[in-house]
């Protein structure tokens, strides 16, 4: 059982990278990028086919950030200065890439047990030699989570990341600013696109393997993730629990956390919710019914039915 739940609690994490993407496009831009489901498995791509040429595995996160902004970089290109509708744009990212990640990897491509990833490592087997392969991988994801999040924060509160945050709120406010929207539309989707790319790197990682199909069904995971965080926020927030913490000088943090957490552990909790499916007996190859499936609870049970998320 400890070991399913470090699986679980690790696969969270893992995927946690690709809500905190999710979370920059939909619900602080409000524009639905089904580039996810290219660029996820592009980032696994570049990481495998680097890994079995000797590639340092730590080069392999800076690698797939970059071709991540790439193809963010692309769809923001179509939609902003093509003037190509939002959803058109993702759609024409997502099957280009399909074909570049062929190119990059083929259909699949598996690393070897002999190269090392960043959870074998020479400076993790230095830090945590101590610890069994999956305690590792929990607590590398964990850290590299936890440093991401961090960032994002900090970004957040700089004059660009107002920017960003409100394009998708009021994009006429922004232009009131001598700012340009869609430059900042597409910087918003550089560094969305970017940490789904990181997400596909590591996974490859964790799983020692690249899929051509790997990409299905994570922009539903990234939404749902999303949706439920954002929702159990929103419900914390105005819980009697909040507003007493609010009350205690030095907690007002806890009364309020930031949708970057609320990104995280909605991540951890839906990913608890498909593993608890699977272990009732559901056959693994119907992963992604399940996934469908949960999502559609999630859309009815908080009562937003595909509706952009009031942001966070």
């Amino acid at each position: 059982m400890s070991d399913l739940l470090i699986s679980t609690l690790t696969q969270g994490l893992i995927y946690a990278l690709i809500s905190f993407g999710v979370y920059i496009t939909y619900s602080i831009l409000d524009f639905p990028d089904l580039g996810v489901d290219g660029t996820f498995p592009l980032g696994a791509a570049v990481t495998a086919a680097l890994l079995t040429r000797g590639a340092d595995p730590w080069l392999t996160l800076a690698a797939a950030l970059a071709v991540g902004a790439l193809s963010g970089l692309f769809t923001g290109l179509v939609h902003v200065c093509l003037k190509v509708r939002n959803l058109l744009a993702g759609i024409i990212t997502m099957t280009a890439l399909f074909s570049v990640n062929l190119q990059i990897a083929g259909s699949n491509l598996t690393v070897d047990r002999s190269v090392d990833t960043i959870f074998t490592s020479a400076p993790v087997m230095a830090l945590l030699g101590n610890l069994s392969l999956m305690e590792r991988k929990l607590v590398v994801s964990l850290l590299l989570v936890i440093a991401v999040k961090l960032l994002l924060d900090l970004y957040f509160r700089t004059k660009s990341g107002l920017l960003l945050r409100a394009v998708g709120d009021n994009a006429d406010l922004v232009t009131t600013l001598a700012k340009n929207r869609g430059a900042v539309k597409i910087l918003g989707l550089v560094l969305s696109n970017a940490l789904v790319a990181l997400a596909g790197c590591v996974v490859c990682h964790e799983q020692r393997s690249f899929s051509a199909t790997m990409g299905t069904g994570q922009l539903v995971y990234g939404l749902a993730a999303v949706i439920i965080g954002i929702s159990l926020m929103n419900f914390y927030t105005g819980s009697p629990l909040a507003r007493t913490l609010h009350a205690v000088p030095g907690l007002q943090a806890f009364s309020a956390p930031r949708g970057t957490t609320a990104v995280v552990l909605g991540s951890i909790l839906y990913k608890m919710c498909i593993q608890t499916a699977l272990s009732m007996g559901l056959p693994a190859n119907m992963m992604k019914l399940i996934t469908a499936v949960l999502f559609l609870l999630v859309l009815v049970l908080s009562g937003r039915k595909g509706e952009a998320i009031i942001h966070a």
